[in-house]
């Protein structure tokens, strides 16, 4: 029977035939596990036959026989002589914890990614780039810092972020991850404090903490973090930077506003702070708004240290970023990043600065932001109950959902791990903060899946959410 005889089949569990793939058995494991994870499939829910959901697929019946072995194997499904295949009590936790590839098999909110759909757009730079020349050039331990064309391109998209224009002060590093790795461990030692949002980016925290640095929260409002505490943070205490996210907070989202940058500034230069700046987010908030605002590093040039990632922008596999440092830094800056990384990938950066120096790069940001918009809007709908909050940048890559009533005594794990059982990994906000706060919620990644599992992602989180007075 052909499985269009089937629009209207009343079996227990539909897999999608167009996703199936070499080997057939494993590919239709992977589909039951992903039902299993969102809740489509419950315990004990009795499974079509084996000639039944073969018909249904139009392929041999002994390869279903193969997935239900494989499937009792990994702990998924058991069965009752004489009456048929079940999905097993276990099949939620055996489903999360059953190998390396439970990324698969679940939808990743926690992870923030950037539409990697897009990433075939980068495929014929590399391509290119594989059969030239230059390739074993790229391949030495030439140039560490970057050759001149590629510093040079870098110098003039930064200018289009409102950066000042120093050529000779602009490296290329693996990555933003590792470009704050280097400016800790130049300009920092061990028990200095530096001032965050109260709510910062988990994994500089984590970098802070291998410093043995002291992270301390400032508190902030829709505009950014709050001028006021700031100053007197650092008057009852010496502070001796900040680490800022001026174009989309994470995990917040908020945008620092134009005001404020320069409220901040002022405190910053009285208070001789050396600026963090982790501007990640730069190429979409430029593209979107109609004017481009001023990075701390434009207001305080000799104060300030410039992260530009283009693991977000281009793809999240070439990791590349432009790290942006003054004179004063640049001894400093130069003998950590020759001793952290003695050179970032050559092939890399070509492949970044070929992409960014041609109209490609427009069209993976036009691409980009038609799909933020839309995963927005879509945020938007699915919690249109709760009428949530869009913060002061418009389109950020992740969306928060306030945590009330039960689940302020709830612990951060036990929530991860409850809607992981659903098929959906979130972070909750303890992860983004070194102290416990007020006013917990989930942060949710809207750029690392495609519409489809967005929508049924959000849709789980909705309804698991009402158990908790979401």
């Amino acid at each position: 029977m052909s499985v269009n005889s089937y629009k209207n089949n009343p079996l227990s569990w539909h897999p999608d035939k167009a996703l199936l793939k070499s080997p057939i058995y494993k590919s239709l494991v992977d589909l039951l596990q992903e039902d299993i994870l969102s809740n489509q499939l419950t315990q004990d829910t009795k499974l079509p036959s084996q000639r039944e959901l073969a018909d249904y697929l139009d392929i041999n019946f002994t390869t279903v026989g193969q997935a239900y072995q494989y499937a009792i194997k990994k702990g998924l499904l058991y069965t009752n002589v004489g009456s048929g295949t079940y999905v097993s009590p276990n099949a939620y936790h055996s489903a999360t914890i059953s190998n390396h590839n439970v990324k698969q098999n679940i939808i990743d909110f926690g992870l923030v990614s950037s539409f990697e759909e897009y990433n075939s757009l980068v495929v014929p730079f590399i391509q290119s780039i594989a059969s030239s020349p230059k390739l074993i050039q790229l391949l030495d331990y030439q140039h560490p810092m970057g050759t001149n064309f590629q510093i040079e391109t870098a110098s003039k998209w930064l200018e289009t972020q409102g950066v000042l224009p120093y050529t000779n002060h602009v490296a290329i590093v693996s990555g933003v991850q590792n470009g704050l790795a280097i400016v800790l461990s130049a300009l920092f030692a061990p028990g200095d404090r530096i001032a965050v949002d109260r709510y910062t980016y988990s994994n500089f925290i984590e970098l802070a903490h291998l410093y043995h640095l002291e992270i301390v929260p400032i508190d902030f409002d829709e505009n950014g973090i709050s001028p006021e505490d700031l100053n007197n943070e650092c008057l009852k205490k010496k502070i001796q930077g900040i680490f800022l996210m001026p174009s989309c907070n994470n995990p917040i989202g908020f945008q620092i506003s134009e005001e404020r940058r320069y409220e901040l500034a002022k405190i910053i230069k009285k208070m001789n702070l050396i600026v963090i700046e982790d501007d990640i987010h730069s190429f979409m908030t430029t593209y979107f708004q109609d004017k481009v605002l001023p990075p701390f590093q434009q207001l305080l040039p000799k104060q300030t240290i410039y992260l530009a990632g283009m693991t977000k922008y281009i793809s999240s596999g070439l990791r590349i970023a432009y790290l942006v440092y003054p004179q004063n830094f640049k001894s400093a800056i130069e003998k950590a990043l020759f001793n952290i990384n003695v050179k970032t990938s050559g092939l890399d950066a070509e492949i970044i600065t070929q992409i960014i120096h041609s109209s490609t790069a427009k069209k993976i940001l036009e691409n980009k932001f038609e799909k933020l918009q839309e995963a927005n809007q879509l945020f938007d709908t699915v919690f249109e109950s709760i009428k949530p909050q869009r913060p002061s940048n418009n389109y950020p890559l992740y969306r928060i959902l306030n945590l009330k009533n039960k689940l302020t005594q709830e612990k951060q794990d036990t929530i991860e791990n409850h809607l992981l059982n659903q098929g959906v990994r979130v972070f909750h906000s303890d992860r983004f903060s070194t102290q416990t706060q007020p006013d917990p919620f989930i942060r949710i990644a809207l750029s690392s899946n495609n519409m489809e599992k967005l929508e049924k992602g959000l849709k789980i989180i909705k309804k698991e959410g009402k158990k908790y007075n979401q």
